[in-house]
């Protein structure tokens, strides 16, 4: 579980699939309100808590962005919270737990992986480029390189192997394409892999 802030009321928090399966998740649960999911997120509020001083309390809208093979992004958003609702406004009298969460679930078949540092993403690249020749397209937004595949782009059969090699040099990313088209720039419109190692060599 990592977990990372984006504002002052705004965290985002990266679950792999090994996160949920300790835990006895499926990812259809994560928008049931069961026992083990509620927990799930006590748990991340608390590491929140410790890790960046986020304190949950008050009306919180949680995003939760499912990614092929990657695991899940969790986006938890803290609203204004309002004493006056909870009767005296004294915190003695607040219930034991203040979440007020409004849950939306959305599911992305983009495979995107984020690379803050170019020269990782060109090591990366030289490692796909085996597997992958014809495809990928690279955009540039908020100081990060962005590498985007679609399913079809991706052998089905090594399809895991890649996103395991994704994984180990980026970080999987909850922005949309069409966000990126939007606020980013595009780098490389297609066959991104091909022109990095073209281009540019791996570091001995």
């Amino acid at each position: 579980m990592k977990i990372e802030r984006l504002s002052h009321d705004k965290i985002r928090i990266f679950l792999t699939f090994d996160d949920l399966s300790e835990r006895g998740i499926q990812k259809e649960d994560m928008w049931q309100e069961i026992p083990k999911v509620h927990e799930l997120f006590t748990e991340m509020m608390d590491q929140a808590y410790s890790e960046l001083g986020f304190d949950a309390t008050g009306p919180l809208a949680v995003e939760v962005f499912a990614l092929p093979a990657q695991g899940m992004v969790v986006i938890v958003t803290r609203g204004k919270y309002d004493p006056q609702q909870y009767g005296s406004g004294n915190e003695d009298d607040l219930p034991e737990e203040v979440y007020e969460m409004e849950v939306t679930l959305e599911q992305s078949d983009s495979i995107v992986y984020a690379f803050k540092d170019f020269e990782v993403l060109v090591e990366a690249a030289h490692m796909l480029h085996q597997h992958v020749t014809d495809a990928g397209r690279l955009y540039s937004y908020k100081d990060k390189w962005f590498l985007h595949f679609e399913p079809d782009d991706l052998d089905s059969t090594k399809h895991a192997a890649l996103i395991a090699l994704l994984a180990e040099f980026g970080e999987g990313s909850s922005v949309t394409p069409a966000v990126m088209e939007e606020y980013g720039k595009v780098v490389m419109p297609e066959q991104a892999v091909e022109v990095i190692c073209t281009h540019f060599k791996r570091q001995e």
